[in-house]
């Protein structure tokens, strides 16, 4: 897919209408984690470096199309300003009379942020009058919101139907990247993915096997596969009604040459806490009692032994329990070894998914991989191959 980005862009003067992603966690009224916050100045010191007045578009938490205070987006212009190093103005409403007059007053390089789109219905149900309304206050469209892609709302989807639009320096990495790790990848390309149930993860694992040279299959999920095959996996979590599911992904994987990485031995506990006697099985050795929650010594190495085997990884879900000590270990070695692969230049590593950027964090390897994804459902639907309305609307 071919899309314009700012570089085709005539930006003097022009009213800008940013989608950005403000969705941040709070605490007391001040913003816990900064990090959307970061990701989207690049995209708006680039368009007032370029003389844009840049009038940003964002939504927080779900107030179902009514105005609730508590969802409001002024605590978090503020915030925005510190990290921009620039003031951020704010209108009380993203539509007529009080954001025409805000936008009205700006001048070159002025940074506007407007009031959280779904306090109107007409965001989510993508109403083309509120779309209408909002690109009334633009001469451009810009999407630097990949996280909220997989919406076809007002803001992601419709206002790009109506003004130029363009791909933010955010989304513009972000497509670059995903497009890197699974459009046209270097070869062998290795998946990891993770979490609790193959029940939520059925479109991504069909899609993966036909697109992986291997398919690493960890945490819960990797349990109810090794069920089908006949393991007993004593008390661990498994979704047994979904054994003749996991089989036929199996059979699908063999059938598009993708070799299937699953546990050949596992780290188990009777309870899940912090410093817990834990113990390594073989499989054929597990206890009617036990409950596996991490990947054992030998599964690990062989993961390893793949991610040096692979010039391209992209990692979804975590192997174990990490957030709990011990059943961190094979999640976070595995990690350590990609970055360290990745800084090298030996390995394009991208990943995405809340739980996985988590789990990255908690390695202290974020930073290292070739690209980590904050976006949570827009990355998974893409993983699925999925078509995303936000970005399918930026397409020439």
């Amino acid at each position: 897919m071919t899309f314009r980005t700012l570089d085709d862009a005539d930006l003097s003067g022009k009213r800008a209408l940013v989608r950005v992603d403000l969705n941040v966690p709070m605490a007391d009224g001040q913003v816990s984690d900064d990090t959307r916050l970061r990701a989207v100045v690049p995209t708006i010191a680039k368009l007032a470096k370029e003389g844009a007045k840049v009038v940003l578009l964002a939504h927080f938490d779900r107030p179902k199309g009514k105005v609730v205070p508590e969802m409001s987006l002024k605590p978090i212009a503020p915030a925005l300003a510190e990290v921009l190093g620039a003031p951020v103005a704010f209108a009380a409403d993203c539509v007529g009379e009080v954001a025409a007059s805000a936008i009205a007053t700006m001048k070159p390089g002025d940074v506007l942020l407007l009031e959280n789109v779904r306090f109107h219905p007409g965001e989510e149900k993508n109403d083309p009058d509120f779309a209408k309304a909002l690109a009334a206050n633009g001469d451009l469209y810009v999407n630097d919101a990949f996280s909220a892609a997989h919406r076809a709302h007002a803001s992601t989807e419709g206002i790009a139907r109506m003004l130029p639009a363009y791909a933010g320096e955010q989304m513009r990495r972000e497509l670059e990247m995903l497009e890197a790790a699974l459009g046209k990848p270097k070869r062998p390309v290795l998946g990891i993915v993770g979490g609790s149930k193959v029940s939520t993860k059925l479109d991504l694992l069909n899609n993966l096997v036909k697109k992986l040279d291997r398919l690493a299959i960890g945490g819960g999920m990797a349990n109810t596969f090794l069920a089908a095959q006949g393991v007993d996996v004593g008390a661990s979590l498994c979704e047994h009604d979904l054994a003749d599911t996991a089989r036929e992904i199996m059979a699908s994987a063999k059938a598009a040459g993708c070799e299937l990485l699953l546990p050949i031995d596992v780290v188990v506990a009777q309870e899940v806490k912090p410093g817990v006697a834990a113990n390594v099985r073989d499989l054929a050795d597990i206890q009617g009692a036990d409950r596996i929650l991490d990947a054992g010594p030998k599964t690990l190495a062989k993961l390893i032994a793949a991610i040096d085997g692979s010039a391209t990884l992209i990692w979804n879900g975590p192997l174990g329990v990490f957030e709990v000590p011990p059943f961190d270990k094979a999640t976070v070695e595995a990690a350590l070894h990609a970055a360290e692969r990745a800084k090298a230049g030996k390995l394009v590593a991208v990943a995405g998914g809340g739980d996985t950027v988590a789990a990255l964090n908690v390695a202290g390897v974020a930073d290292d991989f070739t690209f980590v994804s904050t976006a949570g459902g827009a990355f998974l639907e893409w993983m699925e191959g999925k078509e995303l309305p936000g970005v399918a609307a930026l397409a020439i």
